[in-house]
């Protein structure tokens, strides 16, 4: 137990915006991740300089979106993080309740794909094709797990020592180095998995695909959590005594 009480902070959002900010900073991470994949391809066919494109992009996108909605929502755009949020809260931390998680998940999956068909449009493609990569090898599944447990590692660990404000950009910085570091290009996140299997282009993963990435990236989540409370035991109890 706390000695001292410390002072509330502004209470939160209403859950529509909140949702609202979950569903448009999907989209656009979603919008950010496919639509440079194809401007990728479309000026280059060299794949390390699509990769280094689409890995930009990415970072610069991310960034913005956690800074611009994280003080509404959380920016979690991500349903692996807030499930883990969810169980955090469930054991005494902070974090969403089950309420608001069942609710942010469906809003981050459909920002996902309306991200990836608002992107395929910019594009002058298809609004939605399937798209045929297939990304079922055992080494990419385990390469989701890491980089999913290493972005919940981050995230709480931020939490846990009172940094959250680097988030905007220690997140995705973190996001650009798991896509050359990872096997799988470190998607990370189940909704902008399901997301990118509406674009058949660079950036895309085969529906029969997804099932396994999102079960490896909810593995990884758990590991993720697991590597927190151990590593930072010490900080969450000097916090409980402030």
């Amino acid at each position: 137990m706390r000695a001292v009480v410390p002072e509330a902070g502004p209470p939160p959002a209403p859950l529509l915006p909140r949702l609202a900010a979950e569903f448009v900073g999907t989209a656009g991470l979603v919008a950010v991740v496919v639509g440079s994949g194809i401007q990728a391809t479309l000026l280059t066919d060299d794949v390390a300089l699509q990769l280094l494109a689409n890995s930009l992009a990415t970072v610069f996108g991310l960034g913005v979106l956690i800074a611009l909605f994280g003080p509404v929502s959380g920016a979690h755009f991500n349903p692996a993080v807030t499930l883990a949020e969810w169980w955090s809260a469930r054991r005494g931390g902070e974090g969403v309740g089950a309420r608001d998680a069942a609710a942010y998940v469906p809003a981050q999956i459909a920002g996902g794909i309306a991200g990836s068909v608002l992107a395929n449009a910019m594009f002058d493609g298809a609004l939605v094709e399937w798209s045929g990569k297939d990304r079922s090898a055992g080494n990419l599944l385990l390469a989701e797990g890491v980089a999913t447990a290493g972005l919940v590692l981050l995230i709480f660990g931020l939490a846990r020592t009172g940094r959250l404000r680097f988030a905007p950009v220690a997140v995705a910085s973190y996001i650009g180095a798991a896509y050359w570091f990872t096997a799988s290009t470190s998607f990370a996140n189940p909704a902008v998995t399901v997301g990118r299997a509406f674009s058949d282009t660079f950036a895309g993963i085969a529906p029969a695909s997804v099932p396994g990435f999102v079960l490896a990236q909810l593995v990884g989540a758990a590991v993720g959590l697991a590597l927190v409370t151990v590593i930072f035991q010490r900080a969450r109890a000097a916090a409980d005594t402030v």
